[in-house]
């Protein structure tokens, strides 16, 4: 059975194809899935695990941050379950069809058959959108979906299941590789964004990260610190003058450097002129 249930009705599967975690939260109502994956084949693929759960219909939709892989599902998981709401923050909303049509017109350098599926996916964005927090009403249970600020992209938001004391973090944690630092991403602000997901979590939470195993609290600390050195070597680095270019190769850092160079780019971007000795190069 892919669907595991690690808490009171809060079941995670975990998918081979981009090591990606899919989230179903259960409640009187029905089932809230937390991200859709990556094509309408793939999505449908969940969907047949979710029969096969026999937990109930999925009665919402979340999806915590625009990308492909997260959103891509949306459109069938409204043709088998008929007008379901999406919920999202208002700027990932805003930005799952650039986002993903940006990923279309990329994605001929990957040699990989389900490439074809994911370049043919209707893109649905979310229509439930939010600020700062939002709760889902699942009947007997409420399930808190907050913004807990930018990082992984500007729009990220985590899913909070109180009484099962589950959260579902979406690419702002991640287990099986280093944290992704995109094109989109916001290097500078996602250490104060994980120090706010902590505080919504106690010594004994689930934490559902967006790709790989399920962890715990400590790990979520760790990664957070690994984070905080990423976005203070860029401080630094422009601090004393490094230009962008030379940056990677000027300082240690806590995960390999070819994953860095947009963390890099980003950070000195969005670092004040102030704090900045010499313009980019």
């Amino acid at each position: 059975m892919p669907f595991t249930e690690i808490a009171d009705r809060v079941w995670v599967a975990h998918y081979e194809f981009i090591d990606l975690n899919i989230g179903l939260v259960g409640g009187s109502r029905g089932l809230a899935v937390v991200d859709t994956y990556a094509s309408g084949p793939l999505a449908r693929d969940v969907i047949d695990d979710i029969r096969a759960l026999g937990a109930g219909d999925v009665v919402a939709v979340v999806n915590t941050h625009e990308h492909f892989d997260h959103t891509f599902g949306n459109g069938t998981f409204r043709q088998e379950y008929g007008d379901l709401p999406i919920h999202a923050t208002e700027e990932a909303a805003a930005r799952t069809v650039a986002s993903g049509e940006a990923w279309k017109a990329k994605s001929e350098q990957y040699d990989d058959p389900r490439v074809p599926d994911i370049r043919a996916t209707e893109i649905v964005p979310a229509d439930r959108t939010f600020s700062s927090a939002s709760v889902l009403d699942l009947g007997d249970r409420a399930v808190e979906l907050v913004h807990p600020g930018r990082g992984h992209t500007g729009g990220d938001l985590v899913v909070r299941v109180p009484e099962a004391d589950v959260v579902l973090a979406g690419d702002l944690v991640e287990q099986s590789g280093p944290p992704a630092y995109g094109a989109d991403s916001f290097p500078l602000d996602w250490p104060l964004t994980l120090d706010l997901v902590t505080n919504l979590m106690t010594p004994a939470t689930v934490v559902v990260p967006g790709h790989g195993a399920v962890v715990d609290r400590e790990f979520v600390f760790d990664q957070r610190a690994d984070i905080g050195v990423v976005a203070e070597t860029i401080r630094d680095l422009a601090g004393r003058g490094v230009p962008v270019a030379e940056a990677l190769a000027a300082a240690e850092w806590p995960f390999p450097s070819e994953r860095l160079a947009d963390a890099v780019r980003r950070g000195y971007e969005h670092l004040p002129r102030a704090q900045k000795r010499l313009p980019l190069i």
